[in-house]
């Protein structure tokens, strides 16, 4: 009988035994020589990447990631697919899965992920939703640990707008043991689902719209892009202003406070040069962490 793929969808449906697995495993592969191509662990092996949003990170460090661990990559862009024109999610994963071992898919909505990983038999991994983004997380906490130490008991503030971002963070301070406190102004408060999820599910996490009070003595400090690169709204700009990242605001945190960033930055809104070029920015670690914890995900889901 032929066992369940063992997909990696959201952090919150995932045992924290087995992320705390992925994680290290991923942190063992980054010490590995990527030019050693002796016994590697996913020779023979094809991941597919579907894209419905624009990427680099997500791009780069999947096929990367997939190449130095022996195995091949065919990229969807949805312009050139049947999945971008009619075809449904359920027949292109029934599809696919007779063709590659494991499907990696970035889109807007979850519901195609959902659809995707419920008829695909093989693998299916969340490269990001309008609703999530775990495989950042795994990356923020890997880079977090790589700074300061583990992670359980300390304390990451975010400011800005609650989103996707936000969404994975709560549930990574659920799995992972720390508290996390959001700054978000009342109109992009996170959503009240995910805040009772984590009442729920017992984790940590408090919400203001003071980010001052968010980063008081905060181990850690996060923002995220407000809006698309292609489509600044002048209202949630302003809006969020008062949520910026700046000096001032990290000089709040505690003293060897690190600053992240998923990337892409527009530098000047959510945060200032000086913080990202600045001590406490570790973001060029973080992003490069992507293809370490992916890494860490694509093994543990072929394994």
């Amino acid at each position: 009988m032929t066992s369940a793929p063992k997909h990696f969808i959201d952090l919150d449906v995932i045992d924290k035994v087995i992320l705390r697995e992925i994680l290290d495993l991923g942190v063992d592969l980054k010490k590995s020589d990527p030019s050693n191509r002796d016994n590697l662990p996913l020779v023979g092996k094809t991941l597919a990447m579907m894209f419905e949003k624009p990427s680099t990170r997500t791009r780069v460090s999947f096929e990367v990631g997939m190449r130095q661990l022996g195995g091949e990559v065919v990229v969807l862009p949805q312009s050139e697919t049947q999945f971008g024109h009619g075809e449904t999610m359920a027949d292109t994963a029934r599809v696919l899965s007779r063709f590659v071992d494991v499907i990696m898919l970035r889109t807007d909505d979850p519901q195609k992920l959902a659809d995707l990983a419920e008829y695909a038999t093989v693998p299916v991994i969340n490269g990001l939703t309008d609703q999530s983004h775990p495989c950042q997380l795994m990356a923020d906490v890997m880079t977090f640990e790589q700074h300061r130490g583990p992670i359980a008991g300390r304390t990451v503030a975010y400011t800005g707008d609650g989103n996707n971002v936000v969404n994975s963070f709560v549930h990574a301070a659920s799995q992972f043991d720390f508290s996390l406190r959001l700054a978000c102004p009342d109109s992009l408060r996170p959503d009240p689902a995910i805040l009772r999820w984590a009442v729920e599910a017992g984790a940590d996490v408090t919400v203001t719209d003071d980010p001052m009070e968010a980063v008081d003595q905060a181990d850690c400090v996060v923002t995220d892009t407000w809006v698309s690169m292609h489509n600044k709204e002048d209202d949630r700009v302003h809006t969020l202003t008062p949520y910026r990242v700046t000096v001032d605001v990290m000089r709040h945190a505690k003293k060897g406070a690190r600053f992240m960033h998923g990337l892409p930055a527009h530098r000047g809104d959510e945060v200032v040069d000086e913080v990202m070029d600045g001590p406490w920015s570790v973001v060029w670690d973080e992003a490069e962490n992507r293809l370490h914890a992916q890494k860490g995900i694509l093994q543990w889901c072929l394994s």
